[in-house]
């Protein structure tokens, strides 16, 4: 049967959009001096099913909830919640224009370069790019940790009486969930998207599928007591200090954010699709976290009980307590469980991505191998692997010491905001003078290079904050980066031991000092900040 003339004139236009779009993409990459390697297999509900599953605020909100209960009580939990939703909205509307410039995996490294001062460029663009890679090799591997004791949890769930658990059985399962997530990432790259998309689904479902039993059959609380109770269980001076510490479990439920920009050479008009998708699923997100965060503490009952059922999970007591039956409370348990080992995935494929793109600026060690893409699936396998394989390495520390382990992974927070920090607070020098060129000259080869002060010459992109308010919106995010980074390397509790000490100050040293002794042995002679690959300038 032959098809209608309307149908075909549809089929044109959108091979003629579509192929707009793939050249638009093009461009943009070029305009960076970077060749297009990668296959751009995400569209928009593809990558807003990555930005929210690998955000799993509700989730996140769900397992870490003692955190900021036991340093702000059911008060600080609600108002510390929102002022982290409100800022982290702040920090990504600034990382998304950041992306809406420069769509690369490098991200935050590649920025940096961009906006930094001739004379500190190539340093600050390196110190940014080990950053980001250890912020987010750290958010791996606490992605895993706490999907190994979540599976843990579950066994203790359901076998209370016969099941020991040990810390060795958290490595394992540690290392069983990143073998699924390079599974998936390298083995079935094709299937990613639609592994995304399809999560999306189970992350909206699965939350009205925990909301509602524990709104129908759990213990009821007081509307007054919860928002005007406030604990301070960490023993600080002040009960302000003890809501600052606690925050850090809101901020912890949000990292991951920036994953999508990891990806931006794999996305469909990166440009403006990964801005949205970025915003869209901080929005899902924060609405879902905010929902359940006031459904968990309107029907969580007793909580001595609830913490002598389940110390290391309380979300799981508050289940069982809630329907009444342990098989119930497991089925609600595993949605969580299956969409934390999902996020790992994403955790996965945005670490590889940062490390094959800072590989391909010859930023690592084994640069040449890591920076490699299969010609058969477009994906940089090497960089999959080393990164899985960095991630099962510090899985080793937690058979010797949970603290020790903790210290390491402390630095994803520690890690990942410092680059945002640095990012951000470069962008709003830039901006506040005037040296941003408007949009419309982004692919005008004809403009000067640089600025008339030198620097590096750098174009809006089609998504921004305009005018005065995009600078406070610029200043706000610096300011609340700024309190998250120093309140980040806060212990929990005011007495100070081995076992509750937050260890990110002494691995976030290590990490700067081993990556400065390799800056000034070999970097410094193969790092000139991102490379302008060969023929993108004949290929504008």
């Amino acid at each position: 049967m032959a098809s209608s003339p309307s149908k075909s004139a549809d089929i044109e236009l959108n091979v003629v959009q579509s192929r707009s779009t793939s050249r638009q993409d093009e461009l943009a990459l070029a305009k960076l001096g970077k060749k297009a390697v990668l296959k751009r297999r995400f569209g928009f509900l593809s990558i807003l099913g990555f930005s929210c599953t690998v955000l799993i605020t509700w989730e996140g909100s769900l397992v870490l909830f003692l955190v900021g209960f036991q340093n702000g009580g059911p008060a600080g939990v609600i108002y510390g919640y929102l002022t982290v939703w409100v800022g982290t909205v702040s920090v990504f509307m600034v990382l998304s224009e950041l992306v809406s410039m420069a769509p690369t995996s490098g991200g935050q490294y590649h920025w940096v370069s961009m906006l930094a001062p001739p004379k500190s460029q190539k340093l600050l663009s390196y110190i940014s790019g080990w950053l980001t890679l250890s912020g987010w090799l750290a958010s791996l591997g606490s992605g895993a940790f706490l999907t190994g004791g979540l599976i843990q949890g579950l066994l203790m769930l359901c076998q209370p009486d016969t099941y020991v658990p040990q810390n060795w059985h958290v490595t394992l399962l540690y290392w069983a969930v990143i073998a699924f997530c390079v599974f998936i990432n390298v083995a079935a790259g094709w299937l990613l998207p639609k592994f995304e998309g399809a999560l999306l689904v189970l992350h909206i479902l699965g939350f009205f599928a925990i909301l509602i039993p524990l709104l129908v059959l759990g213990p009821k609380g007081d509307a007054k007591e919860l928002f005007t109770t406030f604990v301070n269980l960490g023993g600080w001076n002040s009960q302000g200090l003890s809501f600052c510490v606690g925050i850090m479990g809101s901020v912890f439920a949000f990292v991951g954010g920036d994953g999508p920009i990891h990806l931006s050479e794999e996305i469909h008009n990166a440009q403006i699709v990964v801005p949205r998708s970025i915003m869209t699923g901080i929005a899902i997100n924060g609405v879902l976290g905010f929902a359940m965060i006031l459904t968990v503490l309107f029907r969580m009952g007793d909580l001595d009980a609830v913490l002598e059922e389940n110390p290391a999970f309380p979300f799981m007591a508050i289940f069982h307590r809630a329907v009444q039956s342990r098989s119930g409370a497991a089925v609600m348990a595993s949605i969580v469980m299956v969409l934390t080992i999902s996020a790992n995935v994403g955790f996965s494929a945005s670490t590889s991505r940062i490390c094959w793109a800072f590989a391909r600026d010859r930023g690592l060690p084994g640069w040449r191998t890591l920076s490699k893409v299969s010609d058969r699936t477009s994906i940089p396998v090497y960089s999959v692997a080393f990164t899985a394989f960095i991630a099962c390495l510090l899985a080793l520390v937690n058979i010797g010491s949970t603290a020790a382990f903790n210290g390491v992974i402390s630095v994803a927070i520690a890690g990942l905001f410092s680059s945002y920090l640095l990012t951000s607070s470069l962008l709003l020098y830039r901006r506040c003078t005037g040296a941003i060129l408007p949009s419309t000259d982004v692919f005008d080869v004809s403009a000067p290079s640089t600025t008339s002060d030198g620097m590096v010459r750098t174009s809006w992109g089609p998504w921004r904050i305009p005018g005065a308010l995009g600078i406070a919106n610029n200043a706000f995010a610096c300011a609340y980066l700024a309190f998250v980074l120093f309140f980040s390397f806060w212990p929990s509790f005011a007495e100070v031991t081995p076992a509750n000490m937050n260890w990110a100050v002494l691995v976030t040293g290590v990490v700067a000092l081993v990556s400065s002794v390799y800056y000034l042995v070999w970097a410094k002679h193969t790092y000139h900040g991102p490379v302008v690959d060969a023929g993108t300038v004949e290929h504008i």
